[in-house]
C-alpha cells in the first residue's frame, strides 16, 4: 500500500523480534509464546526507542533458574547483534545484567557484550518478587536520561511488569491508585496514545487514562495558534464555560501566558491561589466550576504548541510522585497532539480534495435518477481513488461508471481525479465501453506500474432496454427487479487497468423497466472478516428486502424517487458497514433507477436514399407531432430533419432512418450507413451551400453524432415546454424536473 511511513528510529531497517523464551525460571513465564505478551513486548521496545531517541531497544526475561537474562524482544538490531544479545550470564558486565543486579537505572555502561564503547540504558522490570526482566534502550551517545525520560521509562517497566505478569495491582486503603497502579495506568496511556491517529484520538486517551486515576474530572486541550488558545477537546466541563476559553487571547490568560513562556507545569491547589495570583482573572476564574487545576505545558519540536489543563472539582494537594508523573505527561501529550494535528490537517486537505473530484450532485435525467456514497477508510488510513459517477449521452443514454485506484493516499486520489475526467471525455465520444476502457488503460499504464485501477461502464439505452458494460477488475452489477427479484451476472472481469491488454469484453443485459442498477467497489461488500461473496450475498439480500415494493417502483414524483434511492444507499451502508470507522478500505455505492422510455414517445421511419426521402421525413414529422400534441414545434422540427435527411442522401449511404423521440425534449435522429464525420463549414458569402449544420446550431438547443459498429446518428434537441413533454417522464399529471423549459442537470456531447 503506498504512503505508508517508517516507524521509530531503528524500525527502518529492522522489525521488531519477539521470541519465546525457554522454560522460564519461578515467577515467570516464559513471554512471547502469548499473542498479547507479544504486542506487549513489540509496543514497549518502540516507545523506548522512541523516548530516548535511541536506535533501539531490547527486553530480556531473567531465568533464574540458571542465572541468565534470555533476549525476549529487540527493535532496530542487526541479526548479528541479536545474536550477541540472546542470552547473557547474571554476572556478565553489561548493562541489563548490572541494571538486574543493582535493581535501578544504569546509563553509559558497555553496551553489546563486547563492545564497551556502545552507549544504553538499562532499567529493570520489576516484579512482586524482584526483577522479572530488564528493559535496555540503545542509544549513539553516553549521556543521563533527563527526569522526563527517567519517568517514562519508569512507567514503561513498570507497565510491561504488571502486563507480563509481574506486577503488584494492590490498592491503597483510601481507594486511589497506589504509585505502581499508576505506572501501569501510564503504560496504558503510552500504548493509547502511540496509537493514536487524529487529535480527538489523544483527547480521548488522557480522558480515559489519566483523569480516573489522578481522581480528576476536568480536561482541557487548548491550541496556541495566532496568539489565541483554541480549545481542540475538552471533558468535564459545561459548553458555556468552554466557549469563555475558546478564542481567547493569550495576552489575556495570565495563567497559560506564563507556563507557556517558562514551559513549566504549574499546580494550582484552589481557586483562592488563582484569585490571589491573578487578580484580572477573577471572571474565569468565578465561572470555571473546579477548584483545583494542573496547567501543564505541551512542547513538541522544541517549541510550545499549547496546554493540557487537568482540574478537580475539589481543592487538593499533589505529591511529588504525582507532579513527576503529570510532567512527564505532558510532554508525551505534547507530541502525540503535534503528530495527530499534522496528520488532521493533512487529512482534511487530502479529503477536501477527494470531495472537490467527486461529483457534488448527480444529475437528475429522464431515464435515470440516482444516489450514491463514499465511505473513506476508517481510523489510519489516507484518502483513497474510489469514484462514480452519472453521464448524460444523447438520446435520454445514461453511462454509469464506478472505479477504484489500489492504494491510499494523495498520488492515488489524484489518480482518482484524472480517470474521472477521462471517463466524461471519452463518454461525450459515445464511444462504445471496451473501445473507452482501451484508451482508459493505456492512460493508466502511461502513469506508471505501481497505478492500477478497476472499472465498471455500464450504458443504459432507456429505448433498447439494454445495459452495455465492461468489467475491468471490479465486480458485476447487481440488477434489482420491481418485483423484488436480486441478481447478478456470474461473469469473469477483464483485468484491472494498467494491467489488461486489450480487446475488452463488451457485456449486455435486459433490463425491465424501473429496475435498479447498483454499482459498488470491494471496499463494500469485502473486509478482514468477511470475503467478497459472503459479501455480496449479505447485498443482495438487503436489497431483496428493502428494494421490493418501495416507492422508487413506478414513483411519478422525483423527488420522492430520490428521497427512496437515498434511504436504500443508507440502508446498505449501515448493514453492510455498521462501524465504517474500523474498516481498512474505501467504500463505493451508486444507485440508479433506470426507467425505460414508453413506446409511445418513440417513432421511428425507414427512408429511402434518394430525393424523396425529405419530403417523406417532414410529412412524418407533422404527422407525429400532431399526435403528439407538439403542432407548434412542426416548421422548426421539418426544417432540422429536412436538412439532416438531405445530407445523408448527398453524403452518405444506405441505411437511412429517422426516429423522434418525446422526452423532456423533443429529440430528433437521422441514422445512415457512413462514418464519415459531419462538421460544421465556414462559408463565404458567395457560397451556395455548407451553411446546413450551421441552421442545424441554431435552430436545435443541441445536435451531435454518435458512431455505430455499421455507420453513425445525428441527432439534435428541442426544449419543450413542462406541459408538453412525455408523461411518463414528468409531463401532465406528474411533477417534474424540468423548470423553465431547462434541464436540471447533465451534458451532451458538442453542446
Amino acid at each position: 500500500m503506498r504512503g505508508e511511513t517508517a516507524g521509530p528510529a531503528g524500525d527502518r531497517e529492522q522489525p521488531d523480534r519477539l521470541r519465546a523464551g525457554s522454560a522460564a525460571g519461578a515467577g515467570a513465564d516464559a513471554w512471547g509464546e502469548d499473542t498479547q505478551d507479544g504486542a506487549t513486548l513489540a509496543l514497549v521496545v518502540r516507545l523506548a526507542t522512541t523516548c530516548l531517541g535511541g536506535t533501539g531497544a531490547l527486553v530480556h526475561r531473567h531465568d533464574r533458574a540458571v542465572g541468565r537474562l534470555r533476549l525476549v524482544a529487540a527493535t532496530g538490531l542487526s541479526p548479528e547483534s541479536e545474536r550477541t544479545w540472546a542470552d547473557l550470564p547474571d554476572e556478565q558486565d553489561v548493562a541489563p545484567a548490572q541494571a538486574l543486579e543493582h535493581g535501578r537505572f544504569v546509563c553509559g555502561a558497555g553496551g553489546r557484550p563486547g563492545v564497551a564503547s556502545e552507549a544504553c540504558t538499562a532499567i529493570p522490570i520489576p516484579g512482586t518478587e524482584g526483577p522479572i526482566g530488564v528493559l535496555t534502550v540503545l542509544t549513539v551517545e553516553p549521556g543521563e536520561p533527563d527526569e522526563a525520560q527517567r519517568s517514562l521509562l519508569h512507567t514503561l517497566a513498570g507497565w510491561a511488569g504488571a502486563r507480563l505478569g509481574g506486577g503488584t495491582g494492590s490498592s491503597t486503603v483510601s481507594g486511589q491508585p497506589t504509585g505502581a497502579e499508576r505506572s501501569v495506568q501510564m503504560g496504558e496511556l503510552t500504548a493509547a496514545l502511540a496509537e493514536a491517529v487524529t487529535s480527538r484520538d489523544v483527547v480521548e486517551a488522557v480522558a480515559a487514562y489519566v483523569l480516573p486515576p489522578f481522581g480528576a474530572d476536568g480536561l482541557v486541550f487548548q491550541i496556541l495558534e495566532g496568539g489565541r488558545l483554541h480549545v481542540v477537546g475538552s471533558a468535564g466541563y459545561p459548553r458555556e464555560f468552554i466557549g469563555l476559553l475558546d478564542g481567547m487571547p493569550l495576552a489575556a490568560h495570565l495563567p497559560v501566558r506564563d507556563v507557556l513562556r517558562t514551559r513549566t507545569p504549574r499546580f494550582i491547589e484552589a481557586k483562592a491561589e488563582i484569585s490571589r495570583r491573578y487578580p484580572t482573572m477573577q471572571g474565569i476564574n468565578e465561572a470555571s466550576p473546579k477548584e483545583a487545576v494542573v496547567f501543564l505545558p505541551m512542547i513538541a519540536s522544541g517549541r510550545a504548541v499549547g496546554l493540557c489543563v487537568v482540574s478537580f472539582s475539589r481543592p487538593r494537594s499533589f505529591s511529588n510522585e504525582e507532579r513527576t508523573l503529570l510532567t512527564t505527561l505532558s510532554g508525551l501529550v505534547g507530541q502525540s497532539l503535534e503528530r495527530a494535528r499534522l496528520y488532521d490537517v493533512e487529512h482534511a486537505r487530502a479529503r477536501e480534495l477527494q470531495r472537490g473530484l467527486l461529483p457534488r450532485t448527480l444529475p437528475r435525467l429522464p431515464a435515470a435518477r440516482a444516489a450514491a456514497r463514499y465511505l473513506p477508510a476508517g481510523r489510519g488510513e489516507q484518502v483513497g481513488g474510489d469514484w462514480y459517477d452519472l453521464i448524460a449521452l444523447s438520446a435520454d443514454r445514461v453511462a454509469m461508471v464506478i472505479g477504484d485506484v489500489m492504494g491510499h493516499g494523495i498520488a492515488e486520489a489524484a489518480t482518482m481525479g484524472r480517470l474521472r475526467t477521462a471517463v466524461r471525455t471519452l463518454a461525450d465520444l459515445e464511444i462504445p465501453p471496451d473501445e473507452l476502457f482501451s484508451r482508459l488503460n493505456d492512460l493508466v499504464s502511461d502513469l506508471g506500474e505501481d497505478f492500477y485501477a478497476t472499472c465498471l461502464y455500464a450504458v443504459f439505452d432507456p429505448v433498447a432496454r439494454t445495459c452495455t458494460y465492461s468489467l475491468a477488475g471490479h465486480p458485476p452489477p447487481v440488477i434489482v427487479h420491481p418485483d423484488g427479484t436480486v441478481h447478478s451476472p456470474d461473469v469473469t472481469p477483464d483485468p484491472p487497468l494498467g494491467a489488461a491488454r486489450p480487446p475488452f469484453e463488451t457485456r449486455q443485459l435486459h433490463l425491465p423497466d424501473e429496475s435498479l442498477l447498483v454499482l459498488y467497489t470491494d471496499g463494500l461488500v469485502e473486509s478482514a472478516t468477511r470475503d467478497a461473496d459472503e459479501g455480496l450475498a449479505q447485498l443482495r439480500q438487503l436489497l431483496s428486502r428493502t428494494a421490493a415494493g418501495t416507492v422508487c417502483f413506478g414513483a411519478a414524483d422525483v423527488d420522492a424517487d430520490i428521497r427512496c434511492l437515498e434511504e436504500l444507499c443508507d440502508t446498505v451502508v449501515s448493514g453492510l458497514l455498521p462501524d465504517h470507522e474500523t474498516t481498512t478500505d474505501d467504500a463505493g455505492l451508486l444507485v440508479v433507477h433506470a426507467r425505460c422510455t414508453a413506446a409511445h414517445d418513440v417513432a421511428s421511419l425507414d427512408l429511402p436514399n434518394d430525393p424523396r426521402a425529405a419530403g417523406q421525413a417532414r410529412a412524418y414529422v407533422r404527422e407525429q407531432l400532431g399526435a403528439w400534441g407538439l403542432g407548434d414545434l412542426a416548421l422548426t422540427t421539418e426544417l432540422l430533419v429536412s436538412e439532416l435527411v438531405g445530407n445523408v442522401v448527398r453524403h452518405a449511404k444506405d441505411p437511412v432512418r429517422l426516429r423522434m423521440l418525446r422526452s423532456r425534449s423533443l429529440i430528433c435522429e437521422v441514422y445512415d450507413g457512413s462514418l464519415t464525420t459531419p462538421r460544421i463549414r465556414h462559408a463565404s458569402y458567395t457560397d451556395e451551400g455548407g451553411r446546413g449544420l450551421q441552421l442545424v446550431a441554431a435552430l436545435s438547443r443541441r445536435w451531435g453524432a454518435r458512431y455505430l459498429h455499421d455507420g453513425k446518428c445525428i441527432w439534435t434537441e428541442q426544449d419543450l415546454e413542462p406541459d408538453q413533454a412525455a408523461g411518463v417522464l414528468g409531463g401532465p399529471g406528474a411533477s417534474s424536473a424540468v423548470t423553465d423549459g431547462q434541464w436540471d442537470g447533465g451534458t451532451f456531447p458538442f453542446a
